[in-house]
């Protein structure tokens, strides 16, 4: 899908256990900053036994669509659409885990990198009262029912999540959260923006927040069906306006 528009794309490959992964990569240079690199990526694996539609075909989907969308496009900043390899168990926050490897590599390059978002688990969105639950004290100042996307970082970088939460509500009238909290709070690294922050890097995750909403999580019922496009293809719309004021 990548290389249908044009684009090159690159394989990091890497072994693990005797298994060859890939991390895939795509790049379009940048013009008046290139030295700047905004990283937009995505895991593409899965636990056993699931399907897999949300976590994460969704944001596999969503890195898709952003690359066709800026395959035509002249960007100041240097972009990466990025495809990882072994976010799940058991190489979730090792140094086998497919964002780490990549991360890694940007800092032992020297690479400037300006901002990273995590598409993770994009696609399921409820009006229930009720549907929506948090870690322990998070949820006092946050919506008890599940309708919105969500920006999490680390406190280290809320000015990122504040800069990344603006642009989406000027680009797409949908409903959205924005969160910068300290990092004992466990649950906000569960993803692949962890690696960049371990290197330095300014990095988000966009979420429906997964467990904290979707029954469906990491078992053999998270099937197609479950995905709202309509509301997925709206915050793909905002992230199109995210990336274009990051870049």
């Amino acid at each position: 899908e990548l290389a249908k528009h044009g684009q090159a794309v690159k394989r990091q490959a890497y072994e693990v256990g005797g298994t060859n992964c890939c991390n895939l990569e795509v790049e379009i240079p940048g013009t008046t900053l290139a030295d700047q690199i905004v990283v937009v990526g995505a895991h593409y694996d899965s636990v056993p036994g699931s399907p897999a539609a949300n976590d994460n075909a969704s944001g596999v989907a969503a890195v898709l669509s952003l690359a066709r969308s800026f395959s035509r496009e002249t960007t100041g900043r240097t972009l990466r659409f990025v495809a990882f390899v072994n976010e799940e168990a058991p190489y979730a926050h090792t140094e086998q885990m497919g964002s780490r490897v990549y991360a890694r590599r940007c800092r032992e390059r020297g690479e400037q990198v300006t901002a990273m978002l995590s598409l993770e688990t994009m696609g399921y969105y409820s009006e229930a009262p009720g549907s929506q639950s948090y870690p322990p004290a998070v949820g006092l100042v946050y919506p008890s029912v599940g309708n919105f996307i969500a920006f999490v970082g680390n406190s280290r970088y809320g000015r990122l999540v504040r800069q990344v939460v603006a642009a989406f509500r000027s680009s797409e009238p949908f409903p959205s959260e924005g969160a910068a909290l300290p990092e004992i709070v466990s649950s906000i690294g569960r993803s692949d923006h962890w690696s960049f922050w371990q290197e330095g890097y300014p990095a988000l995750m966009v979420t429906d927040t997964a467990p904290f909403r979707y029954p469906y999580y990491h078992t053999p019922e998270d099937t197609v069906d479950k995905i709202d496009f309509e509301k997925l293809a709206r915050v793909v719309r905002g992230l199109k306006g995210v990336v274009t004021a990051l870049v």
